[in-house]
C-alpha cells in the first residue's frame, strides 16, 4: 500500500511540473511574439529557440544523471502509464513523422495515408501480442528477452545485430532532420547544425540514460504537440473561422479538388507542361545516342561559352554556362544517369497536379492496381515494423507493472494520434494556400521564405519561371516532402515567432527519437555484446560506463553518414521498419505464442528475414545497387510484382515465419526451463522462473 501511495504522490506531482512547463512554453512563445511586434531581428529569433530547446533538453539531462543500472537501462521502472505514453509518442514523432508526414500527403495525396494507417495499427500489435509480456519478462533490453527465451548467446547477438541495422538506419534519418532544422533556424552550414543537435542529444541520453531520456521526451512530446497545433489552428481559423481543423479538412478538400480541376486545364500550365515534356525527350534523345551525345553536348556547351565571353554577354549567362560546364558528366556512364534522373524528374512535373483525395490514380487499370499494391504492401510493413522496433518496445520495460504497460500502450496511442489527425488536414490546408496564393503570384514578388529554402537545399524548393511569363506556375515549384511543415507558417503568411516554434517542435521531434535509438544501440553493445558475452563479471558501474562511451561512438558515426545526405527521411525511416518488421516480430511473436519455437528456428528466422529483406532492397533500389553491387543507375531494375524497395519487408516476413517454423520442428524442442518462462509470461499467478536474473526482475 505504501509503494502504491508512493507512486500515486510521485504521478501528482509529474502533473503539476509538466502542466507548469507547457503554461511557461505558451508564455514564451507569447513574449517572442511580441518582441518581433518591436523589431526583433529574424535570426535572433531562431537562434533564441535553439539555445532555449537545447539548453532545456540538457538542463533535464543533467538533472537526471545516474550511474545505477536500472536507473539507467529502465528509469528505475516506475514511470507512470501517462508519461509513459507520453513518452513513446515523443519518440515515435521521429523526423518522419513530424516532418515528412504531412509532406507526403502533400505530394501524394491519398497514397500517403498508408503511413497514417500502418503507424497506428503496429500499435494495437504492440497493446495484444508484445507489450504486456515483455513486461512480464521484466529484463532491460529485448536481446535479453531473446537470449532467456531461445537460451544462448547466438539469439541475443543476432538480436544486437538486427538492432544495430533497424536503429542505426532510423538514427541517421533523424540526425539529418536535426541538421536541416538546425540550418534553417540560424542560417549555419548543414553539417555545422547536425553537430550543433548532437551536442543535445548526447547530454540527455548521455549523463542519465533511460532516466533522463524519459522526462526530456516528456517536455519535447509538449513542445512539438505545441509547435503542431498552434499553426494549423492558425491556418484552419484564416481560411474557415473555425479552430478545429480535422473538422474543417473535408469541405477545404472539397475546394482543393475544384482548384485542381482548374489547374489540370490552364493554358499557362499546359504551356509549361509541354516545355518539360520537350526537355524531358530531348534528354530521351542525348540518351540514344550515348556515347556519341556525351561528347557532342559538351562541345555545344564549350562554343556557347566562348560565344558569351567574345559577345559581351550579360554576366549572369556567362556564370550559368561556366557552373553547366564545370558540372557536366565526367563520363558517357555518369552522363546516362544524370539524364536518366532528370529526364524521369521532367516527365513526372509534365503531368497534371496529382488528384489529393483519388485513391490510386493511374492512366489504366494496371498501373492502379501497382499503385493499390504497394500501399498495401506499405501498410503491411509499417504496421509489423512498428510492433518489432526495438526503441519503443524497450520502453514498457520502464512502467511499474504489467497493468501499466497495457495503459501505456493506450495512451501512446492517444497521444500519436492528436498529431496523425491533423496531419491529413496540415497537408490540404498548406495546398489550398499554395494553389491559391502562391500560383498565380508575381515572381518579382515572391517571399523571401522561397530563397531562404533555396539556399539551404535547392532539393527542398524551387520555384523556376519556365515560360518566362513572370507568373508562379504549379508545375514551375518544386517542394519537398521534408519541408511542407517547417515551412508552412511562411506559406500561410504567419509571423515569424511561429516558424521558430515549429522548428523547435521539428527539433524536438528528431532529437526525441534520436537518443532513444542511441540509448538502444548503445545498450545493445554494452549490455548484450560486452556484459553477457564478454564479461559477464563486470559491474553496473562499469556497465553504464562502457555504454555511455559506445553512445558517443554511435552518434559521431551517425552524424558522419547523415552528413553525406544518404536519402529522403522517409525513405530511410521506412527502410528500418521492413528491417524490423522481417526481424524481430517474428522470432518475438512466436517466442511468446508457441512454445515449439527453439534457438535454431530463431536464427534461421534472423538470418532469413533480414537476408531476404536487405537483398531485394540492394536488388531493387539504384544507389544501393550501385553502391554495393557496382551495377549503374541507370540500368533497368526488376521489381517482383512491382513491390517498390522500401516495403522489402513484404517478402522478408514471411520467409522469416516460415524459417522459424520449419527449423524449429526440424530440430530438438526447448527444455523445461524455457517452456516454463514461456508459461511464466503468459499466465499471471505463475511464479518467476530461475532463469532469469532476480536483479532484474523489476516486479
Amino acid at each position: 500500500m505504501a509503494g502504491g501511495a508512493t507512486q500515486r504522490a510521485f504521478e501528482a506531482s509529474l502533473k503539476r511540473v509538466y502542466l507548469w512547463f507547457a503554461l511557461s512554453v505558451l508564455v514564451f512563445v507569447g513574449l517572442l511574439a511580441i518582441m518581433e511586434r518591436f523589431g526583433l531581428p529574424r535570426d535572433w529569433i531562431g537562434y533564441i529557440f535553439l539555445l532555449a530547446t537545447v539548453s532545456l533538453y540538457a538542463g533535464i539531462g543533467i538533472m537526471s544523471r545516474t550511474s545505477d543500472a536500472a536507473e539507467y537501462y529502465v528509469a528505475g521502472r516506475r514511470v507512470p502509464a501517462i508519461f509513459n505514453g507520453m513518452a513513446v509518442g515523443a519518440d515515435w514523432m521521429s523526423a518522419a513523422s513530424f516532418l515528412s508526414l504531412a509532406g507526403t500527403l502533400y505530394l501524394s495525396g491519398y497514397g500517403g495515408l498508408a503511413y497514417v494507417m500502418g503507424w497506428t495499427g503496429g500499435y494495437c500489435l504492440v497493446a495484444l501480442l508484445l507489450a504486456p509480456y515483455l513486461r512480464k519478462f521484466g529484463q532491460y533490453t529485448i536481446p535479453d528477452f531473446l537470449g532467456a527465451r531461445y537460451g544462448g548467446n547466438l539469439p541475443r547477438l543476432l538480436g544486437v545485430l538486427c538492432a544495430l541495422v533497424c536503429s542505426f538506419t532510423y538514427l541517421v534519418a533523424q540526425v539529418y532532420g536535426v541538421g536541416l532544422i538546425a540550418t534553417r533556424m540560424t542560417g549555419v552550414a548543414f553539417e555545422l547544425g547536425i553537430f550543433i543537435g548532437l551536442g543535445g542529444m548526447l547530454v540527455c541520453s548521455f549523463l542519465g540514460g533511460m532516466r533522463a531520456i524519459t522526462w526530456t521526451q516528456v517536455a519535447q512530446y509538449i513542445v512539438l504537440m505545441i509547435a503542431y497545433l498552434i499553426p494549423v489552428i492558425w491556418l484552419s481559423v484564416k481560411h474557415t473561422g473555425i479552430p478545429v481543423p480535422q473538422l474543417v479538412y473535408g469541405s477545404v478538400l472539397e475546394q482543393v479538388s475544384e482548384r485542381e480541376k482548374q489547374l489540370a486545364n490552364d493554358p499557362a500550365e499546359l504551356e509549361v507542361r509541354r516545355i518539360y515534356q520537350h526537355n524531358a525527350d530531348v534528354l530521351g534523345d542525348r540518351l540514344s545516342r550515348l556515347p556519341g551525345s556525351w561528347v557532342s553536348e559538351k562541345v555545344a556547351l564549350q562554343k556557347t561559352l566562348q560565344q558569351y565571353n567574345q559577345s559581351n554577354a550579360p554576366l549572369a549567362d556567362i556564370k550559368a554556362a561556366e557552373r553547366e560546364l564545370n558540372t557536366y558528366p565526367a563520363s558517357p556512364e555518369q552522363a546516362r544517369v544524370r539524364w536518366t534522373e532528370e529526364r524521369a524528374a521532367f516527365e513526372a512535373r509534365a503531368g497534371p497536379p496529382l488528384p489529393h483525395a483519388e485513391p490510386f490514380p493511374a492512366a489504366d487499370e494496371a498501373g492502379s492496381d501497382t499503385l493499390r499494391r504497394n500501399f498495401l504492401a506499405l501498410v503491411f510493413c509499417l504496421t509489423l515494423g512498428t510492433a518489432g522496433l526495438p526503441h519503443i518496445l524497450v520502453r514498457y520495460y520502464t512502467t511499474p507493472s504489467v497493468r501499466e504497460a497495457r495503459r501505456s500502450v493506450v495512451w501512446s496511442l492517444f497521444f500519436i494520434c492528436l498529431l496523425y489527425f491533423t496531419a491529413p488536414a496540415l497537408a490540404v490546408l498548406v495546398k489550398y494556400d499554395m494553389y491559391n496564393v502562391v500560383v498565380g503570384s508575381e515572381f518579382m514578388r515572391l517571399p523571401a521564405w522561397v530563397s531562404a529554402w533555396n539556399s539551404v537545399d535547392a532539393s527542398l524548393l524551387s520555384i523556376t519561371d519556365v515560360n518566362r511569363d513572370g507568373l508562379v506556375q504549379l508545375a514551375e515549384i518544386g517542394i519537398g516532402a521534408d519541408i511542407v511543415v517547417l515551412a508552412m507558417p511562411e506559406i500561410g503568411g504567419l509571423p515569424y515567432v511561429i516558424s521558430g516554434l515549429v522548428a523547435a517542435g521539428g527539433l524536438a521531434a528528431a532529437l526525441s527519437t534520436a537518443d532513444g535509438l542511441l540509448l538502444t544501440i548503445s545498450n545493445a553493445l554494452s549490455h548484450d555484446t560486452y556484459h553477457k558475452v564478454i564479461s559477464p563479471l563486470a559491474s553496473p558501474g562499469r556497465r553504464v560506463m562502457v555504454s555511455k562511451l559506445l553512445l558517443l561512438i554511435v552518434a559521431l558515426a551517425a552524424a558522419y553518414v547523415a552528413a553525406r545526405k544518404p536519402a529522403d527521411i522517409l525513405f530511410t525511416v521506412t527502410a528500418a521498419f521492413s528491417f524490423a518488421a522481417s526481424t524481430f516480430f517474428p522470432v518475438l511473436v512466436l517466442g511468446i505464442f508457441w512454445k515449439r519455437a527453439n534457438k535454431w528456428g530463431a536464427v534461421a528466422g534472423f538470418v532469413c528475414g533480414l537476408g531476404v529483406t536487405f537483398a531485394y532492397m540492394v536488388a531493387t533500389h539504384p544507389p544501393l545497387r550501385e553502391l554495393l553491387l557496382q551495377i549503374p543507375r541507370s540500368q533497368p531494375v526488376r521489381l517482383l510484382w512491382d513491390i517498390q524497395p522500401l516495403s522489402a519487408g513484404v517478402f522478408g516476413v514471411p520467409a522469416a515465419f516460415a524459417a522459424v517454423i520449419i527449423v524449429s520442428l526440424l530440430t530438438r524442442p526447448p527444455d523445461a526451463a524455457t517452456r516454463a518462462l514461456v508459461d511464466f509470461i503468459r499466465v499471471p499467478s505463475l511464479p518467476r522462473p530461475a532463469v532469469l536474473d532476480p536483479d532484474q526482475k523489476g516486479e
